[in-house]
């Protein structure tokens, strides 16, 4: 059954110490402003840019290092990390919904359910 999926965020992982540094750096480097998540004081949001993409800062655990990682959107995570293991990805850890992921350079991202409504229907592929 077809399935479509779509890069969708583009996440800032920063650990405590270094997070506030880097949100602000990222937040005037790119002329958007920084949202606070509401419901999660961890997360700010810099909003959409090309095609859609949004670019998210999450703050992490102390000792995890700084590093970018993408959520690859999907209207169907079991078929998605299955597409993406066959073509050299695999499985890191199970986040309950989502899954964590290793691209084949050792790149982490993440597969998750469909999180731009709009957007991903606009910009989504559809996968046989």
């Amino acid at each position: 059954m077809p399935h479509r999926s779509r890069l969708a965020i583009l996440l800032l992982d920063l650990p405590p110490e270094v997070h506030d540094a880097g949100r602000d750096f990222w937040s005037a480097a790119t002329g958007h402003r920084a949202e606070p998540d509401p419901a999660d004081a961890d997360w700010s949001s810099l909003g959409s840019f090309a095609d859609g993409v949004h670019l998210e800062v999450q703050r992490t655990g102390s000792g995890t290092p700084p590093r970018w990682h993408v959520d690859v959107e999907t209207d169907d995570v079991v078929a998605e990390v299955a597409r993406l293991e066959a073509l050299g990805a695999r499985r890191w850890a199970d986040m309950g919904g989502f899954w964590q992921m290793r691209d084949p350079a050792g790149l982490v991202f993440c597969v998750v359910g469909v999180q731009t409504g709009e957007e991903f229907d606009r910009h989504a592929t559809t996968w046989p």
